[in-house]
């Protein structure tokens, strides 16, 4: 499995950000990632439609911090949001959502 895919995990401010103003978000931390996308198949058993827009995220280790939203390959147009975690003997993964809005 190849780690090869930039993940950048952000966290959004409900308080006001002097230059920033309301909801600023602030970069927690870059980490390498194995992304793939969510299969229609796969999608279909786990949430009983088909979504498209989801996808999966292998990290060697827990991100250790709070984080709201990331971004993949530093393209800030789609955000996404976690649905589900698991921590599996070689590493952690997580299920995440394209957010909307």
């Amino acid at each position: 499995m190849r780690f090869d895919t930039k993940v950048t995990f952000w966290q959004s401010s409900t308080k006001y950000v002097p230059g920033k103003g309301y909801g600023a978000k602030t970069k927690l931390t870059e980490i390498m990632a194995n992304v793939t996308d969510l299969g229609t198949n796969r999608s279909k058993q786990l949430f009983g439609e088909v979504q498209t827009g989801n996808k999966i995220i292998r990290l060697v280790a827990p991100v250790g911090v709070k984080w709201d939203s990331l971004t993949i390959s530093g393209d800030e147009s789609k955000t996404y949001v976690a649905l589900t975690s698991v921590d599996v003997l070689k590493g952690h993964t997580l299920m995440v959502g394209e957010k909307h809005g």
